[in-house]
């Protein structure tokens, strides 16, 4: 067998595991292009069957085919956002176009559509008698998937529609390469004055820059996101704050990395593409298989939402000028970049907090035992850590085996955690393996968590803040939606769900961040083994609700944002500074600055599967506060609250509509009085 041929049958090794040192970059290109040539071959024999179609030998036989390339693109795209390099940007490239070709190209097989509709309209006639849930579920997906992505359309129409998705392929890989490679470049020369305030271990971080590049300067800043928050939180110098707001918000915006025309291309191809298809905005076609099923309410939800927040934010302005007045004597005009520095100075004098100081008392090892902790007391699982027998893509990657409270194998869970030059910003989880059951065999996931937190330094351990912890809670959410997936088909496990119904496990979990019997368990000093106070538990979970109208206004932003972009019913010929700037002065809790543009670098929309879909946050916001309020009435713990959750949400993926999962859970519809009460509205 050729090395690149490794990806042609199950992996040979513990747990069928990613044999990461046997797999060769220069593997890759022919291993996806012999994976599509053997899809194709699947797909024409599902195609070309003499025998009638039936849900197995067609709809079941569609699900089931491509695997060899789902192999390989399951190693290869974690890897291009967590362990890039030139080689991978460049391959990405190539290759996208072509892998939406051929997905394109399954969506517009006549005989295939005409072999899916032939069983989905002998099933409707028959009321789906014979089907289950699931199986109907996946018929329903399957047909609709060709009813809306071109099956209707004439042969011309159908070609359109192929180049329009190549297209939109491209330009979002390149998107997401230019977002990477110019952060990569941003190396800030600095003196140690202009760092005063600024946390000793982040200016460690910028001296070690420095070294590294034998340059005359003795402290480089970078722009990795913790970095980023630390410098505006942090940092007495306006100057400093300001140099490093415009210059983190005026990226991609000029010159090699300029995402300027990317976004309005994208905007207004995606738009061609719904209006092909017979919708009248790109919106329209992403909303209509969601919850909120249509860009109406998602605006009307949105709106309801500011409706109830501005005026707090107000209330926050007015007594965050008041502040800084009495503080520092400031008077100016509060701008982005004085936000956090003067929150963080209103939090410490309001309720003598402060982040850095916990630090402490969250170390990543003890961070990581809490999270175990919860999902063994909520769920019965148990991680063991895995040395040396599973193999590993970075030298500081962890992997763990995860196990029922039964003893069964449910999966392996991956723990990425620090920045690295070759890793994109931000936290996410993914899978190298998805869930799903074939014939007696449950295959288990694979799952990654990857996130971007303080690193350890030669005398200390990884610390972090209570924002970090928040941040692992949430990505551990999305992990155990897919490692307690109980799914018969892998389109329809773990996390492949409603967009909008996606963030529920993970935003439902930030929650025990403010449960005091969960911090007394997870906050203890790293050197002294003391356990956080109760005063010190009534000061993170009192400060929580400082800020909220701010946090609010400023995630509707990008909601309606993104909503701006892709409900447009004719192209767009502004550039994204003047597009966005016109919209975000009506929604910003700060007025825009000119040359800046939240849309260049917006990789969750124009490059990461969010598009008209980033407003899911909130909506998931609605869904999670709801379904904790049932565990504040039972109990945070309460073991048949939990099971509830994990048999009607987390076990059931995408397996039927998410209203029915939820009701089924709550056993109403959702309330979005439960946010109001947490965030302190509720009067």
């Amino acid at each position: 067998m050729k090395p690149q041929n490794i990806f042609k049958e199950k992996f040979a090794t513990l747990y069928g595991s990613i044999p990461f040192s046997e797999i060769k970059e220069t593997f890759y290109k022919d291993a996806i292009l012999s994976g599509i040539k053997d899809a194709k071959n699947e797909i024409q024999e599902i195609s070309n069957n003499i025998e009638p179609p039936t849900f197995e030998n067609t709809i079941v036989a569609l699900e089931r085919s491509g695997e060899n390339l789902e192999r390989v693109l399951n190693v290869f795209y974690p890897l291009l956002s967590a362990a890039s390099d030139d080689y991978m940007m460049s391959l990405s490239s190539e290759l996208s176009p072509i892998i939406s070709d051929f997905s394109t190209s399954i969506l517009l097989n006549e005989k295939l559509w005409d072999r899916t509709k032939s069983v989905y309209e002998s099933a409707r006639q028959n009321a789906f008698k014979s089907f289950s849930t699931e199986d109907k579920t996946l018929l329903q997906k399957k047909y609709d998937a060709f009813r809306r992505n071109g099956a209707l359309l004439s042969s011309d129409a159908k070609e359109s529609l192929r180049d329009i998705n190549a297209e939109i392929s491209k330009l979002t890989t390149l998107f997401g390469q230019n977002v990477l490679k110019e952060l990569q470049t941003i190396e800030i020369p600095a003196s140690i004055d202009e760092l005063t305030g600024i946390p000793e271990r982040v200016i460690s971080e910028f001296e070690k820059k420095a070294k590294s590049k034998d340059c005359s300067d003795k402290y480089l800043i970078t722009l990795e996101q913790p970095n980023y928050i630390a410098i505006l939180k942090y940092a007495r110098s306006r100057k400093l704050r300001e140099k490093i707001w415009r210059i983190y918000n005026e990226r991609n915006t000029t010159g090699e990395f300029s995402n300027l025309e990317v976004v309005r291309k994208i905007a207004n191809l995606r738009l061609k593409k719904a209006q092909l298809l017979g919708y009248q905005s790109y919106a329209d076609f992403s909303l209509e298989r969601t919850m909120a099923k249509n860009k109406e309410n998602v605006i009307d939800l949105l709106n309801k939402i500011e409706e109830a927040y501005r005026p707090k934010w107000n209330e926050e302005l007015i007594e965050l000028k008041n502040f800084a007045l009495e503080t520092d004597g400031f008077a100016d005009e509060l701008k982005p970049w004085d936000y956090s520095y003067y929150n963080n100075l209103l939090i410490n004098n309001r309720y003598r907090f402060d982040e850095e100081e916990l630090r402490p008392f969250f170390p990543l090892e003890r961070v990581i035992e809490g999270l175990f902790f919860l999902a063994k007391e909520l769920y019965g699982l148990s991680f063991t850590i895995i040395d040396k027998s599973v193999e590993i893509y970075e030298n500081d990657v962890k992997v763990y085996r995860v196990d029922d409270i039964d003893g069964s194998f449910l999966g392996l869970l991956y723990m990425d955690f620090f920045p690295r030059p070759n890793k994109r910003s931000g936290a996410w989880m993914t899978n190298f393996r998805e869930q799903e059951i074939r014939g007696n065999e449950n295959i288990r996931p694979l799952v990654s968590i990857v996130a971007n937190i303080t690193k350890p330094t030669e005398s200390k351990p990884s610390l972090l803040s209570p924002s970090e912890v928040r941040t692992l809670l949430h990505e551990f959410g999305h992990a155990l939606h897919g490692l307690l997936a109980q799914a018969k088909y892998a389109s329809l496990s773990g996390t492949n769900v409603e967009r909008d119904f996606v963030e529920l496990p993970s935003q439902f979990n930030e929650n025990f961040l403010l449960e005091k019997e969960f911090l007394k368990i997870i906050g203890r000093h790293f050197e002294t083994g003391e356990k956080l106070s109760d005063e010190q538990i009534d000061k993170i979970i009192l400060s929580n609700r400082n800020g909220v109208g701010y946090a609010c206004l400023r995630q509707l932003q990008f909601g309606l944002l993104d909503m701006a972009w892709h409900s447009q019913t004719d192209p767009i010929e502004k550039n994204a500074l003047d597009f966005e700037s016109e919209f975000l002065k009506n929604i910003s809790p700060f007025s825009p600055e000119p040359h800046t543009s939240v849309s260049t670098q917006f990789n969750h929309i124009f490059s990461g599967g969010y598009a008209a879909g980033y407003y899911s946050y909130k909506w998931s916001e609605v869904l999670d506060a709801d379904a904790f309020s049932r565990f504040k009435e039972e109990g945070i713990f309460n073991k048949k609250t939990s099971q509830s959750f994990r048999k009607e949400i987390l076990e059931r993926g995408g397996t039927e509509e998410p209203d029915v999962l939820y009701k089924n859970f709550r056993g109403r519809q959702p309330d979005i009085a439960a946010m109001l009460i947490r965030d302190g509205l509720d009067s």
